[in-house]
């Protein structure tokens, strides 16, 4: 591992401060610390941020619930507002890593882990989101694992997150403080960002900007499903998943929000598929419809071939439990 200094920040200013001068933050480490090991990521300098408050889970004046950038996966989880009024945030936490990592990862790095893409950990390897212009090894290599959607001639890699998915799905938006003290928000759909000519790029941060909480939008009804396939029962990323909030009124789908992880660069959320459910009435001609509308520019690279009906399934399995009605949330 490439030396670094290591600061402990105490104060948001002083941690954006650093942070601008060619430093990485760290939190739980989770993953960033295997990226140093495998020296995919050098950074010069290390802040670490565990001291800031940024670790409670509270209630805004607006009804709306903010989670501290440093709370950690199995707190998130585990909280009785998250597990009544956002099941689908809680399932999809607990579908990913295990217990050991949850008690680390928080809200915060979680967001920002990098992608699971096999040449991206081999150094040995070209890679253009680690050495941007060298290639991408995976378009011709063992793919398996990546994109059907989104990608670019630039990259295939995924992002691997299940938390991202259901945040994305419940139209969180991520609180985020730069180095000149500014907050912004922005949509969790947002934050992540599709590969391009710029795949070294993941999401919208810039240097210095710290994400200091997650804010979710007041309680939303309907039914919350979290579905995901893998290649084993437990510790494994997506192959495909969905994240879904369905409403009924009598018969007809009254609203709905999908999100797909495992699919592309960043969590997938396609407007026009959820357009198309609201108003209908159930069937498995309007599931495979939506399906269809997904995919319609789906493509596999030989060894992802299978996520293309492998979505179709798992999109019209979920739908079709979201919309019985009378079955528990």
């Amino acid at each position: 591992m490439k030396p670094f200094e290591y600061a402990k920040a105490t104060e948001r200013a002083d941690a954006t401060a650093q942070a601008a001068n060619n430093a990485t933050f760290i939190a739980g480490g989770t993953n960033l610390l295997d990226l140093m090991k495998l020296e995919v990521m050098a950074p010069d300098k290390l802040v670490d941020i565990n001291r800031l408050d940024l670790s409670e889970i509270s209630e805004t004046d607006d009804g709306e619930l903010r989670i501290g950038a440093l709370v950690t996966n199995s707190d998130c989880a585990a909280d009785k507002r998250i597990r009544d009024d956002y099941p689908v945030l809680s399932r999809a936490i607990l579908a990913g890593a295990s217990g050991q990592l949850r008690n680390k990862a928080t809200t915060g790095g979680n967001l920002c882990q990098r992608t699971r893409c096999y040449y991206f950990y081999d150094t040995a390897m070209p890679c253009n989101k680690r050495e941007p212009g060298s290639g991408c090894q995976a378009m011709e290599g063992f793919n398996r694992i990546h994109a059907i959607l989104g990608a670019s001639d630039a990259c295939i890699a995924t992002y691997p997150g299940d938390m991202a998915v259901a945040m994305a799905a419940l139209d969180a938006q991520v609180e985020i403080e730069d180095k000149s003290g500014d907050i912004r928000h922005v949509p969790v759909r947002e934050f992540h960002l599709l590969p391009g000519d710029h795949p070294e790029k993941d999401n919208i941060l810039e240097p210095g900007d710290l994400i200091t909480a997650v804010i979710l939008p007041t309680p939303v009804e309907g039914k919350q499903i979290y579905q995901k396939v893998r290649d084993r029962a437990s510790y494994a990323f997506a192959l495909c998943s969905v994240a879904a909030i369905v409403k009924m009124d009598g018969d007809t789908i009254a609203s709905a929000a999908l999100a797909f992880g495992g699919l592309a660069h960043k969590p997938w959320r396609d407007e026009a598929v959820e357009k198309l459910l609201v108003g209908q009435q159930p069937s498995a001609e309007l599931f495979g419809q939506a399906a269809d509308q997904l995919l319609a520019e789906a493509q596999g690279y030989g060894s992802n071939d299978f996520k293309i009906p492998l979505t179709r399934r798992v999109l019209i399995s979920v739908l079709k439990e979201a919309t019985q009605t009378g079955a528990a949330s």
